[in-house]
């Protein structure tokens, strides 16, 4: 999965992906290393399941919650505007980043 979403930032497709509670369509930002070592992506989501009820918003995700990424078919332009490069989430260091 971490391949997934390295190539899928590297060539900003969209990814979906399942995470609590359901599907999800994502633009894929940054993938990194959170303080306890665990796998995160920040993303954009685009449309899908929410927890918070926000299904259009920044999201950021751990990858041993995740399920299921897989490219989407389609692409995006870039980096949103707000985007902020070398997140702050990620302590542990960046593994790949628009």
């Amino acid at each position: 999965m971490r391949d997934v979403l390295a190539a899928a930032i590297e060539r900003k497709l969209l990814v979906v992906l399942w995470y609590m509670p359901g599907a999800r369509t994502v633009e894929p930002h940054a993938l990194g290393i959170g303080s306890d070592g665990q796998l995160l992506l920040r993303a954009f989501q685009v449309e899908g399941a929410s927890a918070s009820g926000e299904h259009i918003n920044w999201k950021l995700f751990r990858l041993d919650r995740m399920r299921d990424a897989a490219h989407h078919g389609g692409c995006f332009d870039g980096a949103r505007p707000e985007y902020k490069r070398n997140d702050r989430a990620m302590t542990r260091g960046i593994i790949a980043q628009l």
